[in-house]
């Protein structure tokens, strides 16, 4: 099926913007000789002649001037008083917008780039910041949206969350404050907010060379907020680019009830405010304090920050970006996002890369400029392109080589189930379609000391602190595609216990090395240029490769849950040592082909070291097997399991312990960041 999972009808203003855009080629220089020259990488395509008529062209064109677009500032109220002091909250906007298409009374559309990272952190990998002249003036602009799209028709717009920057508030990370001082500009864009030119002024701004039409990009955080604002069906919002974004704040910090990380909102928040912020936003941290309890249960401020519930008020198309490998924001954010978007019809369209937390620009630039290009020109500009007749998703299935699909999940992808088995050695079982026998046991002992690596390189060892099962050597390729569970039943010694669930593809392959600093990248240090440059402005990034590794196995999905959660996802309990209790652990979306003559293989244990914080107590769990299950989205449902372990006769003995030398893989995690962006590390990537 293509893309789109329902029509759109072009505006009428649009259709009128598009045309005149199209007669302007004859008429204006083009952007490549006014501005300053882009001295390496791809070559702007010079504007090709056209026959003066009223007709939707394919492609924008660089037609004007980067160099003397208009740069000014914008404070917009957003209606909001978060920080207490009796008036409302006003967010900086930072924007460019080609020059002659205002002298003219051409209206243009916006991509805009909401972020708390502007002053504090940096964006990209080269953390670029926002910079301003003697006399407040925006010059640069961090990353390469505004060099490479001014030219083309389009303004670009950097908007500073509330306490952020140059902004009034206080940010109170995925809340109201969030997601207004985004949504307040899109309001303003069209007319239904007041922009002002100071940030304590009177003087009026008003947003008349704009369309209103708007699309958000942006990666993790930014990208976050791309998916609230969204979901509050903001007229005008008309795409989204989420790259590695959340989309439940509680997910982000807790996985059913097990704590992901050492610390709460509170301490984000404290860290993107501005230095004025934190004085005056002591009330906020409080309430963020109180509101999220280390304890793991879903209060009501998590709740206010779940964008999923609300996907049905969705308007914009989404097209999402996500590392499978990200261990920062986990692809459980894209699956659930993505599978409700699914579920109302939602326009959309997916990459998946085997990185980390890592932006398609650094990963598949040339290809990535390219469909955004066609993306923003399709759903801003209304030109019928075909983008959203092509397939809907781009899978990389090694390092640099991409596979597409007219759907995902693809078509014929149905949950299917798998069962652990008791092997001929304690620990080291089987995994396949049948049951386990009723009886059947396995024990392990958290070990808080061990991480997902550590068990995957032991697999087919009994060590105490894990329970493996593998399937034979498959016989045909099985493909994993979407979002899984694991539910399984264990009776703990103790009064508090945390289960991790690990998928794992056992054979040699070479990957993209995840846990290394670039999470999959290496950094070069030649640039390749996006665009018309000014002195203050370059359109210039360094390029990069890809970073792998030659593994015996490759991670394929994980998931993690607090016992005491078995109740209920929202409120954890003391477990009753000696009692089994059933919970089900939500795997992280993937898409990952299992090889003929590779095993598939579940791993069953307790804390995931440097992903998920341990618990109070040092449980053993006894797992009972015939209670346990995975189930897993196979395409081709269980006739492709059937079809991939048929013939394939039992797995290999084991060898004895000291035969038997681990498996190689990546590296394991480093302890959790604390920001939805990259892992801080010097030069290291937001």
């Amino acid at each position: 099926m293509p893309i789109c999972a329902r029509g759109t009808r072009l505006p009428y203003r649009s259709l009128v913007v598009a045309a005149s855009a199209a007669l302007m080629t004859l008429t204006l220089t083009p952007a490549g000789a006014l501005g300053a020259p882009a001295p390496q990488g791809p070559r702007e395509r010079p504007p090709a002649a056209r026959v003066p008529q009223v007709t939707t062209p394919v492609e924008s064109t660089p037609i004007y001037s980067y160099e003397n677009a208009v740069r000014e500032s914008v404070w917009v109220d957003t209606r909001l008083d978060g920080d207490g002091d009796g008036r409302t909250d006003r967010v900086a906007v930072d924007i460019v917008r080609p020059r002659e298409a205002a002298l003219q009374g051409l209206r243009v559309p916006v991509i805009m780039d909401a972020s708390p990272y502007y002053s504090c952190c940096g964006r990209g990998n080269e953390s670029q910041r926002k910079t301003y002249d003697a006399a407040g003036r925006p010059v640069q602009f961090p990353l390469h949206y505004d060099n490479y799209f001014v030219p083309r028709g389009y303004a670009f717009a950097a908007v500073d969350l509330a306490g952020t920057s140059r902004s009034d508030g206080c940010a109170d990370v995925g809340g109201a404050a969030d997601i207004q001082s985004a949504k307040a500009v899109v309001d303003w864009l069209n007319g239904r907010a007041t922009g002002y030119t100071t940030r304590t002024g009177t003087a009026l701004a008003t947003a008349g060379w704009s369309t209103g039409d708007t699309g958000m990009i942006g990666k993790s955080y930014d990208g976050t907020v791309a998916n609230g604002v969204a979901a509050t069906g903001v007229e005008g919002l008309k795409t989204i680019v989420p790259i590695g974004a959340i989309s439940s704040w509680y997910d982000y910090y807790f996985a059913k009830g097990a704590p992901l990380y050492g610390s709460g909102p509170e301490w984000l928040s404290n860290y993107v405010n501005s230095p004025a912020a934190r004085q005056r936003c002591q009330a906020v941290q409080q309430r963020l304090v109180a509101g999220a309890p280390r304890s793991g249960d879903l209060t009501p401020l998590w709740a206010a920050r779940d964008y999923v519930p609300a996907a049905s008020r969705v308007r914009a198309s989404v097209f999402a970006v996500h590392g499978m490998q990200d261990l920062n924001v986990r692809t459980k954010h894209l699956g659930q996002w993505w599978d409700a978007l699914a579920a109302h019809g939602v326009e959309r369209k997916i990459w998946l890369s085997q990185t980390g937390h890592v932006d398609p620009f650094d990963f598949r630039r040339a290809e990535w400029v390219r469909t955004l290009h066609r993306w923003f020109d399709h759903y801003l500009l209304g030109h019928d392109n075909g983008i959203d007749r092509e397939p809907m998703a781009d899978i990389e299935r090694a390092p640099d080589r991409w596979t597409t699909d007219a759907s995902w999940p693809p078509g014929g992808t149905v949950p299917t189930e798998l069962h652990p088995g008791k092997g001929a050695v304690a620990g080291v079982g089987t995994l396949s379609a049948t049951p386990a026998a009723p009886g059947d046991t396995e024990t392990f002992t958290d070990d808080r000391t061990l991480d997902e690596t550590d068990w995957a390189a032991q697999i087919d060892r009994p060590t105490p602190a894990k329970a493996g099962f593998t399937t034979p050597p498959l016989t045909r390729d099985l493909r994993i595609a979407g979002s899984g569970k694991v539910q399984v039943t264990v009776t703990p010694t103790t009064s508090t216990a945390h289960l991790t669930a690990v998928l794992v593809d056992l054979g040699p392959d070479t990957i993209r090395d995840y846990s290394a600093a670039g999470e999959g990248i290496t950094t070069l240090t030649n640039r390749t240029c996006w665009g018309p440059s000014t002195p203050g402005d370059s359109s210039c990034y360094r390029e990069t490769r890809a970073q792998n590794r030659a593994v015996d196995y490759t991670i394929v999905s994980r998931g993690w849950a607090d016992l005491g959660n078995h109740a209920s996802d929202a409120q954890g309990r003391p477990l009753t040592p000696g009692r089994a209790h059933t919970i089900t652990l939500d795997l992280n979306a993937t898409d990952h082909v299992v090889p003929a003559g590779h095993r598939l293989a579940l791993i069953i244990a307790g804390t995931d070291a440097g992903l998920l914080e341990p618990p109070p107590s040092t449980p053993s769990l006894t797992l009972d097997l015939s209670r346990t299950t995975a189930r897993l989205p196979i395409t081709g449902g269980l006739p492709a399991l059937v079809r991939a372990t048929a013939g394939a006769g039992a797995a290999a003995p084991v060898a004895p312990a000291a035969e038997a030398p681990p498996l190689r893989g990546v590296d394991g995690p480093r302890a959790a960041p604390r920001i939805p962006d990259s892992v801080f590390r010097p030069g290291g990537r937001r």
